[in-house]
């Protein structure tokens, strides 16, 4: 019974971090067509900052129990995940947006490796094939197959890793944490510092833009508040390098909804990724007998 009702979180927290995958990959070209219009740390500014407001107001309503110590840990994950965004925004000057998108995906491939550094997590022979069949599917996806190195793939990996400590950090903090707070908390450092940055572009902040409303109102709610708080919340049921496997459709839901809403093509490398990436996923979760990947001494298999 035990067993069975592990399962059945673990399941649920799958299906809803899918949901949440879903939002990015979906707003993508929302997010896109904003940023074009107001500047990327304005928009990240007001995104954060309404969504920061709302779930404060949410905590304090429902007078949710507060620890000092969700400071801390709110903070942490709060600069590691808009380090992602600025690291990412810079990549995208001085590479191209396919390079970008496929180094920021290899977070999978450095969750397990800082997980084992760091925590000393174990990640079985299953994991690991589904992590290298989800890397070389972002590959095909982004890149089409081709790719060729720059100074910007710099920032994108550094972009990668600050997603993957941030993975990790939230799957540790939240079971320790009222995800609320940790979520409110990590959402206003992310307001905090994209609207520091913002003042220091020379932006106002308490501006109105009408033609992003809609792309506001969006991101808010289910990008941002609905998104981090299944993060955080799922965390507690699945591992780190889970939650990358499956955060690795965000790219496919992306170009899914480009083919949908401005008619961009996939592409035959890029059908063939989004299966790896969705075969990968799924092997992930299949346990294989040890005889398919042990030897025994007589170079016999067992």
């Amino acid at each position: 019974m035990v067993n069975s009702s592990g399962k059945a979180r673990r399941l649920g927290a799958y299906f809803l971090l899918l949901v949440t995958t879903f939002f990015w990959g979906t707003t993508f070209v929302i997010v896109k067509q904003a940023v074009e219009q107001v500047g990327v740390f304005l928009f990240l500014s007001q995104r954060f900052s309404l969504a920061f407001f709302i779930l404060l107001v949410i905590c304090l309503f429902s007078r949710r129990p507060f620890r000092k110590e969700y400071l801390g840990r709110g903070a942490v994950i709060g600069t590691l995940l808009f380090g992602a965004f600025a690291f990412q925004t810079m990549a995208l000057l001085y590479t191209t947006a396919s390079n970008t998108a496929f180094l920021t995906g290899l977070n999978v491939v450095l969750v397990p490796i800082a997980g084992a550094i760091l925590l000393k997590q174990s990640v079985n022979r299953s994991v690991k094939l589904g992590v290298i069949l989800a890397a070389a599917g972002l590959y095909l996806l982004c890149t089409n197959g081709g790719w060729s190195f720059n100074r910007g793939d710099i920032l994108a990996m550094t972009c990668a890793a600050c997603i993957a400590l941030h993975l990790i950090f939230t799957g540790r903090f939240a079971r320790a944490s009222d995800v609320y707070w940790l979520t409110t908390i990590q959402i206003g450092v992310v307001a905090l510092f994209s609207t520091l940055v913002a003042k220091l572009g020379g932006n106002e902040i308490l501006v109105w833009h009408q033609e992003i409303l809609w792309a506001l109102v969006i991101c808010v709610l289910f990008a941002t508040i609905f998104a981090f708080l299944v993060q955080t919340s799922m965390q507690r049921f699945t591992s780190p390098t889970h939650t990358a496997l499956i955060f690795c459709m965000e790219p496919v839901f992306a170009a899914l909804y480009a083919y949908w809403a401005i008619g961009e093509r996939f592409g035959v490398k890029g059908l063939i990724g989004a299966t790896l990436i969705l075969t990968g996923m799924v092997i992930s979760e299949i346990s294989f007998p040890t005889y398919f990947f042990r030897k025994s001494r007589s170079g016999e298999l067992d």
